[in-house]
Parts: structure tokens; C-alpha cells; sequence
């Protein structure tokens, strides 16, 4: 099971091409826009996946409340960008999620799930933010509930890739972590 998951999740993060990126709400929908969008930034991706990653290796409790936490704070974030309320380094928080997420899962950090949900919750507010910012023409509701099942799938990607490499020893799951915060600090110099 946990090989078919892992293949899923390679293919999930393949197939997340920026060509299919920022599909227009009224050709599209609103709910299908929402889903598209956290899988047409790299940054996006990344720093979801990684949320998984951590999680499995956390363990026990944390394989849920993380990524839960994540989402759920993702979610008040976007509700602060549609109703107009100004958050100042959105960008910047956005692309030190993916270093910081990417560093957590590089060194296996081991934090109380309490901690672990707050840190990536205050990363979750930002990406949330910034999808509210990113809204465009779709219906907020519609395309709300897109992000975050994408964003959880994201996560369920993650989980599943970290549970399935973690049989297999801790070291290739802490190379993609430091791969992750690579490809975030290549974010912020390009």
C-alpha cells in the first residue's frame, strides 16, 4: 500500500506542471481553480509536501495534527486576505516556509506536536494569506475549499512518501528536506 501511495505522490508532485497553473475561474470554475492553484508554485508544493515529510517523522499524533494545523491556519489566512486585512512579508514568509519546513525535515527536528502544529501554522497563515491575495475573479467559497483539499492531499502526499521512505532508513527522507530547503533558497535568489 504504502509503494502505491509513494508512486501516487511522485506522480501527484510530476504532474503539478506550471503549465496547468492559475487556471481562469470562469473558464474552469471556481472550485477547480482553487484546486489547481497550490500545484502552480513550486513554493507551494515544496513547502506542503515537507509538512508531510515532518509529520511522518514525528509520528504518532503528529501523522494528523500537523498537517490539520496547517490547513487549518491556511484557512484563516485566506479569510484575513479577502476580507482586506493588510499582512506585511506574505512573499517572504511564503518562501522561508519552504527553507524552514525543508531545514525541519533535513535535521528530523523533534518538537512536542503542539510546537510542531504552531510552527507550521504561523507558515500555513502566510501561504493562506497569499492565496486569498491570489483570488482573482473566482468565488472565495468555491475556491477556498479547492486549496484545501489540494493543500490536504499535498499533505497526504507527504505523509505517505516520508511513512514509505522511512522503512527504507531516515537518511533519503532528510536528503528530500534539504533538497526542499535547496530549492527554496534557489526560490528566493531566482
Amino acid at each position: 500500500m504504502f509503494k502505491r501511495l509513494s508512486i501516487t505522490a511522485a506522480i501527484f508532485t510530476a504532474a503539478a506542471a506550471p503549465a496547468f497553473a492559475h487556471l481562469d475561474p470562469a473558464e474552469h470554475g471556481s472550485l477547480m481553480a482553487g484546486l489547481s492553484h497550490p500545484l502552480s508554485g513550486a513554493d507551494h508544493i515544496l513547502a506542503m509536501v515537507a509538512v508531510g515529510l515532518w509529520a511522518s517523522q514525528i509520528g504518532g499524533r503528529a501523522l494528523l495534527a500537523v498537517p490539520a494545523a496547517f490547513v487549518g491556519t491556511m484557512a484563516l489566512g485566506f479569510l484575513f486576505a479577502v476580507s482586506g486585512i493588510e499582512v506585511p512579508f506574505v512573499e517572504p514568509a511564503v518562501l522561508a516556509s519552504v527553507i524552514g519546513l525543508g531545514l525541519l525535515v533535513a535535521t528530523a527536528a523533534r518538537l512536542p506536536v503542539a510546537a510542531s502544529a504552531a510552527v507550521v501554522g504561523l507558515f500555513a497563515f502566510f501561504h493562506g494569506h497569499a492565496h486569498g491575495g491570489e483570488l482573482g475573479a473566482a468565488g472565495a467559497l468555491q475556491f477556498g475549499i479547492g486549496f484545501l483539499v489540494a493543500t490536504a492531499a499535498l499533505h497526504a502526499a507527504g505523509v505517505g512518501l516520508g511513512i514509505a521512505l522511512g522503512r527504507m532508513g531516515p537518511l533519503v527522507t532528510r536528503l528530500l528536506g534539504a533538497l526542499t530547503a535547496l530549492g527554496g533558497a534557489a526560490l528566493v535568489l531566482g
